[in-house]
């Protein structure tokens, strides 16, 4: 039976007060009324919609608890490239920035007006809306290419499905930050600790960490909110000319935004508002870094173009490190997957730029003795970027307090402890014999930049390796849903067991240089694999080299070429990577690169690049034999010098080095086909 017009009012009102509440508690973090008056109303709409499935509206509030899980993340192109902003640290670099706006705009148009902005410490990501309804979502990626993760978006509280807008875009490519506000951040975690679970190190953690679930439900669970910040696409509705106005529309289309944007001419007024902003940064109800500038005008932004990744016409003012007074209790040692021992420091717990911070990594012993530190000192930590904490200095000592020494053992497996001579790092010898080893070798094989098998955290490797399901990474490829179910792990379910087993079968089929990253060798990181998948085609070729020939590899020296034939030497590896051919992971070989004219050349590269990134130069320079240096020097063959390039350049014309403009390495580039 239809609904009468009473009851489809009141569906209405219930979804208009819904929606209220989960402004209230899950964006400003200031609820009216109690978790039983909205379970209440939540209910009640329920049972309408269930009664009268006609009310049940696509941007209802009873949609937003999560569907069914998804196998696995799709990835999707951006069609407008989702780019980063520059940073600037001191009102000084902040007058460059203008000093290039003003040089960049005719002489009639120098009179700047400024959209300010806070600098949201959450998640970027992509909306796509086409007449008003949501399509999906998807993450920043690369810039190019992002994942799709609308299945979670859909269940964030304050984003809307439906857009209010009388006549909508046929199609709207709105960008913005996901993040979790204070209030639910600590709610969270008090959550977790009392269940004996892990617990968040910070809300952009949590955030992130909740849109890039598989179960939409573990998302639909966590206090998440979408603060909206730039439309890049709107087919069949004319924007306003400003970003400030801009913005209001968005809003009145129904988009979360901050209440701290503000417009005004001249630095004077950004200076105003990065001090006020900076004044009252505790008191917001979420974490920023800083704010964010932009030349208000889409007219001149138009005009001012892009460089590199970076627009040339906005820039974010970061803020300085967050500083505080804590009392250090311990250092322990953790275990790396090299069997690296880095040293940990326990703190008395303290508030950081609103982040509990207890635990600090000293790096080496070497550190430890430049800070002269001692368990029982007073020191001041700061949070470097507001998101890595580091003891900064010791502000005082107790005395007769003892230094802290390297233990003689591993902490994990108790195997001697070897100090290569010279060397500051000091290794467990353990190898495969230590616990601490493996799980973390796993846990780099299955990460993002190397196999990337989704699902796969430390929770479960732990779980896995406790349960003598697997030895090695090889392993991993053998695992069965039957065998995990059967296994008895903590919150293994058939879904989940089902979700694991496909991400595993889908990661068979990678990449040479995926495959060399993901074996964890000392010295090999992302471009060095590329380096070595280029210049040996496959790995039986790279398992034969040794050492004179590695050293021909750009980006290999000799002590790097030393532990790759020392990783290559030992059985065990061999039989891995045969394990890994009888399990089925495949790799492609690469096309090799023979003809390699830089060779033996050093190349520096500076300031910003605009039609490649600096990393996509280098590698292009590392296909054609160069070796790609962060610093000048009288060996240095040749310094490219891109827009704003700064001391390495002074260096170059000091020291004689020949320097190119960016035109004369993409002429360079295109004769050999790397263009």
């Amino acid at each position: 039976m239809a609904a009468s017009p009473e009851i489809v009012q009141k569906a209405r009102e219930l979804r208009q007060q819904l929606r209220y509440h989960n402004h209230r508690y899950y964006v400003l973090d200031d609820p009216e009324i109690s978790d039983d008056g909205y379970d209440r109303l939540f209910r009640e709409l329920q049972m309408l919609e269930t009664a009268h499935p006609e009310l049940s509206a696509a941007d209802s509030p009873t949609r937003r608890v999560g569907g069914e899980p998804i196998p696995a993340f799709v990835s999707v192109p951006h069609v407008v490239p989702m780019l980063s902003l520059g940073n600037v640290f001191s009102a000084e670099e902040l007058h460059d920035f203008e000093r290039r706006i003003r040089d960049r705009l005719p002489p009639d148009s120098r009179d700047i007006e400024y959209c300010a902005e806070l600098k949201l410490d959450g998640l970027a990501i992509s909306l796509i809306y086409e007449q008003g309804r949501f399509i999906y979502g998807a993450t920043r990626g690369d810039g190019t290419t992002g994942e799709d993760i609308s299945h979670n978006l859909r269940t964030i509280r304050n984003l809307p499905q439906v857009l209010d807008f009388t006549e909508p875009p046929a199609l709207l490519e709105v960008r913005g930050e996901v993040l979790m506000p204070r209030a639910g951040f600590l709610r969270l975690n008090a959550e977790a600790a009392a269940k004996g679970e892990k617990v968040f190190a910070n809300p952009r953690n949590a955030a992130a960490g909740s849109v890039r679930q598989l179960d939409p439900a573990i998302a639909a669970r966590r206090p998440l909110a979408f603060y909206a910040y730039s439309v890049v696409r709107a087919e069949g509705v004319n924007l306003p000319q400003t970003q400030f106005e801009v913005l209001q529309w968005l809003k009145s289309g129904g988009f979360t935004l901050s209440d701290e944007i503000r417009m005004g001419s001249g630095l004077a007024f950004v200076e105003q508002f990065y001090e006020d902003i900076g004044q009252r940064r505790e008191q917001l109800p979420f974490d920023i870094d800083g704010v964010v500038i932009k030349v208000n005008s889409l007219q001149k932004q138009q005009q001012l173009g892009f460089v590199s990744r970076e627009p040339r016409w906005a820039v974010a003012w970061k803020f300085p490190a967050q500083r505080a007074v804590t009392t250090v209790e311990a250092v322990d040692f953790q275990v790396g997957r090299t069997g690296a021992l880095t040293p940990v420091a326990r703190l008395r717990p303290v508030l950081v730029g609103g982040v509990t911070v207890s635990n600090v990594t000293l790096h080496n012993l070497d550190e430890i003795r430049r800070l002269g530190l001692h368990v029982g000192d007073t020191v001041e930590v700061m949070r470097a970027g507001d998101v890595i904490p580091k003891v900064d200095r010791v502000v005082s000592s107790l005395p007769g307090a003892m230094p802290v020494e390297m233990p003689c053992q591993c902490p994990v497996c108790g195997s001697a402890i070897v100090q290569e001579e010279g060397g500051v790092v000091a290794r467990c010898s353990g190898d495969y014999t230590c616990e601490a080893q493996v799980q973390r070798r796993l846990a780099h094989f299955v990460s993002r930049k190397a196999m990337d098998i989704d699902g796969l955290g430390e929770r479960w490797l732990v779980q896995l390796l406790d349960a003598g399901l697997v030895r090695n990474s090889a392993d991993l490829y053998r695992l069965t849903e039957s065998a995990l179910l059967e296994a008895g792990l903590e919150g293994m379910g058939e879904k989940l067991a089902a979700n694991i087993v496909l991400a595993i079968a889908k990661s068979r089929e990678t990449t040479l240089p995926r495959f060399l990253f993901s074996l964890g060798i000392r010295g090999v990181g992302e471009s060095t694999a590329l380096s070595l998948a280029e210049y040996f085609g496959d790995i039986d070729a790279l398992m034969q080299a040794d050492v004179e020939v590695l050293k021909q590899v750009p980006d290999v020296g000799e002590v790097s070429a030393a532990w790759i034939v020392g990783y290559f030497s030992q059985p065990e590896h061999r039989e891995l990577i045969q394990a890994f051919r009888d399990a089925g992971v495949i790799w492609k070989p690469v096309e090799r690169h023979h003809v390699q004219p830089l060779a033996g050349q050093t190349w520096v590269l500076t300031g910003a690049l605009t039609v490649f990134s600096r990393d996509e130069a280098k590698v292009r320079l590392q296909k054609l034999g160069a070796k790609v240096s962060g610093s000048v020097s009288k060996k240095t063959s040749v310094v490219v010098a891109g827009e704003a390039a700064g001391s390495k350049l002074e260096d170059a014309n000091r020291l004689g080095v020949a320097v190119w403009s960016e035109e004369q390495l993409l002429a360079m580039l295109r004769e050999q086909g790397l263009d």
